[in-house]
């Protein structure tokens, strides 16, 4: 039977696990409170995250980091983007040999502007052929229902996309393989960042022609950044671009989306996050894609918006004129 260790009882972590159990594998979380694993443990359910969702059998859960790690094939870590550097360098030395490790974060590393396959990379001195990659339109709480969702296993080792492949494919959850790692987790980061612009758009009442050009343009923004980055155009029209960007965008349950809601409707930064029960990953990321943007040389005008918005005070109105006033271009560019 394979084995996983997730590290993460969030609403995803503990959805993933869910999957993985429900595709057949044996699955320990990790999670650094004890009340909440001790809830997985005797009840079956994360109260905290995913309340009145009963998990298989096949999970359980543990305050221990090396009994989660202990033997595992596969390794997920499903923590916030930011902390994942810190927590890593507690955990690698308690990594399996031979353990894939699989992100199923969404976020660029503020200060290094570092996608998270290369700080798993940099972090437990592995290569990236024992790195993977789950990412696409996963809204944690309709896959907890088992509702069906598609998604993309990225690795630059085909075989061991292929591997993962197995281990999560449920009769409800469809995973399709890829080699493009950075494409596919650029989709992830960047349509955090544009799901804050479509929910301040929504939060100022603008109407579905303005969230739909949000939408389409953010995605061309994105492709900009994949291709100057080596990425597959391919990528950002499948599941990891459009399709999870689209999910993000449009879904209620998306907390990028909220996030962005709330401060278009006039809260601050500080009353959004009060309120934000979880992380919304686009709320530091997007200061991390603006600067790989800017390394890169790719001109991101919603990011570049979005972080005026958020972290610089700009009054969303004005932001709106600025952007309608750019410069009239061809639609290719």
């Amino acid at each position: 039977m394979t084995r996983c260790a997730v590290f993460g009882t969030g609403s995803w972590g503990t959805a993933f696990a869910m999957v993985l159990a429900d595709a057949g594998c044996e699955v320990t979380l990790w999670g650094r409170r004890a009340a909440v694993v001790e809830a997985i443990n005797t009840g079956r359910t994360n109260p905290d995250y995913l309340p009145g969702v009963t998990l298989p059998a096949a999970v359980r859960a543990t305050t221990d980091p090396a009994e989660a790690a202990r033997g595992a094939d596969f390794t997920i870590l499903a923590v916030p983007s930011q902390t994942l550097r810190a927590n890593l360098t507690e955990w690698a030395p308690l990594l399996a040999d031979d353990t894939v490790l699989v992100s199923l974060m969404k976020g660029v590393e503020l200060g290094t502007a570092k996608r998270m396959s290369e700080v798993i990379e940099e972090v437990a001195k592995v290569p990236a052929e024992r790195v993977a990659v789950l990412t696409g339109p996963n809204l944690a709480k309709e896959i907890a229902a088992r509702q069906p969702a598609a998604a993309v296993v990225a690795c630059v080792d085909e075989n061991v996309a292929r591997r993962l492949q197995t281990a999560c494919h449920t009769p409800y959850f469809r995973p399709y393989t890829n080699t493009d790692v950075v494409g596919c987790e650029l989709g992830g980061a960047v349509k955090n960042v544009i799901a804050l612009a479509v929910g301040i758009a929504t939060g100022m009442g603008l109407g579905d022609n303005a969230k739909a050009s949000l939408i389409t343009r953010g995605l061309a923004e994105t492709t900009r950044l994949g291709l100057a980055m080596g990425a597959d155009a391919h990528t950002f029209a499948g599941l990891a671009g459009m399709g999870d960007l689209v999910a993000t965008c449009s879904s209620p349950l998306s907390r990028n989306n909220t996030f962005g809601t709330n401060l278009g409707r006039g809260m601050s930064l500080e009353e959004t996050i009060a309120v934000t029960k979880q992380t919304a990953e686009g709320v530091k990321s997007c200061e991390s894609v603006r600067d790989l943007a800017r390394r890169h040389g790719v001109d991101m005008p919603l990011t570049e918006t979005v972080v005026e918005i958020v972290h610089e005070g700009k009054p969303p109105m004005v932001a709106l004129k600025d952007l309608m006033a750019r410069t009239a271009k061809p639609e290719r560019h």
